[in-house]
């Protein structure tokens, strides 16, 4: 298959593309700059141009397109984390409209923060509830549950009727990369702390192996489209994935973190709290629904798997034949 990927430079994108690549796959790249192995397509993100013709009787794309949410939410980072997203989603619509011979499947990013901050039931796909109206959640959170509706609304206006189009409603991506989210957590407990506020809040999560396996078995399912969680189906409370994280590496013991203390470190660190403070109760009901096999379906044991290839310094991610998805 050829398969493009705008945004196939971040980190996620990186693990997607080696394990493509390690297939056998024609992977193409669309990036500001250079992209690991695979074949580059400079574009703006913003733009049509030359990189349009890879669009053109390709196989399926799969659009990771997007500036870090891990930022402080100043007026310019805002414009960047919407239009980065936005401007990308719009100009590959284009591209796959204009196309003679347009790709058969879009996979799209986009984000599990849609969902409503939420602690008693799970989210789904069906009876989930998107957020924004929350009476106990900040006023501030609503930026990031307003950007993926607009981040998906560009998805759904693309006049694009050959081609199925499918929303990755994402978890958080544990990965033993360098930067990648579970080095910060596990760094946080190394140092000898504990859950985050007063740990209630729940941590949906997927494991790196489950988030490529699944985003490779979505382009076979051709009954699979909308909006699909990508997150493993064992949301737990923050207290909980912290202690499992301090088992796994061994940690003797952890302090809990009172919210003032998350506020001033996300100031200092130059991020958000809403990161680690929000409820994040997220379901994958289609993907079990439709049979997918979670390699890590709870946290415990995909804690000890990444703690154990860290310790032991192995890669990031060992691509598996595709067979195995």
């Amino acid at each position: 298959m050829k398969i493009v990927i705008p945004g196939g430079n971040g980190r996620v994108g990186r693990l997607l593309m080696s394990s493509l690549t390690a297939a056998g796959h024609d992977v193409v790249v669309l990036s500001r700059g250079g992209a690991g192995d695979a074949r580059v397509a400079t574009w703006d993100g913003r733009t049509l141009g030359p990189w349009a013709e890879e669009i053109d009787g390709a196989d399926a794309v799969i659009n990771l397109a997007g500036r870090s949410v891990d930022c402080r939410y100043n007026a310019r980072n805002r414009a960047e984390i919407l239009n980065s997203r936005v401007d990308s989603t719009r100009v590959i619509g284009e591209a796959i409209a204009a196309a003679s011979a347009p790709p058969p499947v879009w996979l799209q990013m986009s984000t599990a923060t849609i969902y409503a901050h939420r602690f008693q039931r799970d989210n789904d796909e069906t009876g989930g509830i998107l957020g924004g109206d929350e009476a106990d959640a900040p006023a501030s959170w609503r930026f990031s549950i307003d950007v993926a509706k607009k981040w998906e609304a560009t998805l759904d206006a693309a006049p694009t009727p050959n081609t199925r189009k499918v929303k990755l409603r994402t978890a958080m991506v544990m990965s033993t990369a360098e930067g990648a989210a579970f080095r910060a957590l596990l760094r946080h407990v190394r140092l000898g702390f504990g859950r985050f506020g007063d740990g209630a809040q729940y941590v949906s999560w997927i494991h790196e192996r489950d988030f490529v396996r699944a985003i490779q078995w979505l382009l076979a399912q051709e009954r699979i489209e909308g909006a699909v969680n990508i997150a493993a189906p064992h949301p737990l409370p923050m207290s909980e994935f912290i202690e499992a994280i301090r088992e796994a590496w061994g940690t003797p013991f952890t302090v809990p973190v009172p919210r003032w203390m998350v506020e001033i470190g996300a100031w200092l660190w130059r991020t958000e709290s809403e990161l680690v403070l929000k409820s994040r109760r997220v379901a994958p009901k289609l993907l079990r629904l439709y049979g997918f096999p979670f390699e890590f379906p709870r946290w415990p044991a995909a804690a000890r798997d990444l703690c154990a290839r860290i310790r032991n310094h192995e890669p990031a991610f060992t691509p598996q034949p595709a067979s195995q998805w």
